[in-house]
């Protein structure tokens, strides 16, 4: 049952048979992409899309489509645009609970956070954007202490709460805006229903999962989840795995029967992608004696995957020669056919 398990969240990821039609589809289906590595972030959302790119992804950030900010667990994510404010109303508090004693530890006041945000906003009012380093400069000029993880902080504190948010691109990386002036037309729900929204989308898009992937993957407290699942129950079917209750869409089992040859066959998933990333239990797809291969040291960094038949079987990297070839890490000796098929997925990665 532990590699069927794996194939449904492949079918309800949308990574097998028909895929999301445009790249703010594919993120709001997921409700939230892993940001950390904007690069594999892109390349994510473009393997959920119909003939989706990478610069396709980019597109819909230029776009003011698809965002990429901090909305659960302090950890960059992408979002569709409207969805970003109430996830972050939602998720956000607890992130920010850690906050003050992160600021004393800086030596950072709450003055200092206040004029942050005062200077911030007089930089970037009337749809002016900025990029990291930029904002950083404005910052230190208007008084404000950035020096060492001082500037980092203050940046994520102010997207936490709701001022800036990672928009529009320029020269491989994201500028900085004004959340109110990027994202005009936000969604605004009550808890009860922000919390059935979220298992509801969390559990199509992810399931079969458990109250514990939901809890783990957002940040929230498991009653929280049941919540959640007392607003969106109904909506959602339920598989029981080892006594233990999985929540999905009604039509995973449908979606992976129509597409199981593809989904069985080998796939190339960026680090951080949310097969692997999307769960508290992730043994399914990675075999846990293979895990630490995926995260060396467990330092936090997740390595790019070679999936095959719904196990991660090693990991892979493009070379960084000239030529830049393919480097394949498997975990175990594979089959000629399947090395021919990653190399061919390599070559045709969006």
């Amino acid at each position: 049952m532990s590699r069927e398990l794996s194939l449904l969240r492949m079918a309800a990821q949308r990574l097998t048979g028909p895929r999301c039609a445009t790249p703010v589809e594919a993120v709001r289906w997921l409700t939230a992409a892993q940001g950390q590595d904007l690069p594999g972030a892109l390349l994510s959302v473009a393997l959920r899309t119909a003939g989706g790119t990478r610069a396709g992804v980019t597109a819909a950030l230029d776009a003011g489509a698809v965002v990429r900010s901090w909305p659960m667990r302090g950890t960059l994510h992408l979002t569709a645009a409207e969805d970003l404010p109430w996830l972050l109303e939602l998720l956000g508090p607890r992130a920010l609970a850690g906050a003050a004693g992160r600021r004393a530890a800086l030596e950072l006041t709450e003055a200092d956070v206040e004029r942050a945000r005062e200077v911030a906003v007089a930089a970037l009012t009337g749809e002016r954007r900025l990029g990291r380093a930029e904002l950083l400069a404005e910052l230190t000029s208007g008084r404000v202490p950035t020096s060492g993880q001082r500037g980092y902080h203050l940046l994520w504190y102010l997207a936490q709460t709701g001022t800036l948010v990672l928009g529009p691109t320029a020269d491989d990386d994201q500028q900085f805006v004004l959340l109110d002036e990027w994202v005009p037309s936000p969604r605004r729900l009550q808890r009860d229903e922000a919390l059935g929204e979220l298992a509801h989308r969390f559990f199509a898009g992810h399931g079969p999962a458990t109250v514990k992937d939901l809890a783990r993957w957002a940040g929230i407290p498991v009653r929280d989840v049941k919540a959640g699942l007392a607003v969106a129950g109904d909506r959602l079917d339920r598989l029981e795995v080892d006594g233990t209750t999985h929540w999905l869409d009604p039509a995973t089992p449908d979606r992976l029967a129509a597409a199981r040859a593809e989904a069985e066959w080998v796939h190339l998933l960026p680090g951080f992608d949310e097969l692997v990333l999307g769960y508290a239990d992730r043994s399914c797809t990675v075999p846990a004696e293979h895990a630490q291969r995926i995260v060396p040291g467990a330092n936090g960094v997740f390595r790019p995957t070679v999936v095959h038949g719904g196990t991660v079987v090693g990991v892979w990297r493009t070379g960084r020669t000239k030529a830049r070839a393919l480097e394949v890490e498997p975990f175990t000796e594979l089959p000629a056919e399947v090395l021919a098929a990653v190399e061919q997925r390599h070559a045709t990665l969006p």
